[in-house]
């Protein structure tokens, strides 16, 4: 795990955009694995923690934001680099409205 990190945007040049409380890396992990673990790792953490996610299965550009929908957490980046997906999650909480 890492803490207290920031981000930056490198390709738009601005100044940190989050700072990043824990890293879970998910790498080599087939679907369902990598939700299961982030859902996991976001029920310990507290609420308004900064979760960066690292992927590898091409089926977590579906699943996460999906996941983050339909339990209220805030999925606030999704970028993808020579087969790796990376993800930045902010813990919100409870599932929106709309989605239950």
């Amino acid at each position: 795990m890492t803490h207290k990190s920031d981000i930056f945007s490198e390709k738009q040049g601005v100044t940190p955009t989050a700072t990043l409380d824990v890293t879970l890396d998910v790498s080599g992990h087939k679907c369902p694995v990598p939700v299961l673990r982030v859902r996991r790792m976001l029920e310990r953490l507290s609420r308004g923690t900064i979760l960066k996610v690292i992927a590898t299965d091409p089926m977590t550009q579906i699943d996460f934001p999906h996941f983050c929908r339909d339990s209220g957490h805030d999925l606030l980046e999704m970028t993808e680099e020579n087969g790796i997906f990376s993800f930045i999650i902010k813990k919100v909480g409870s599932p929106r409205p709309d989605s239950v």
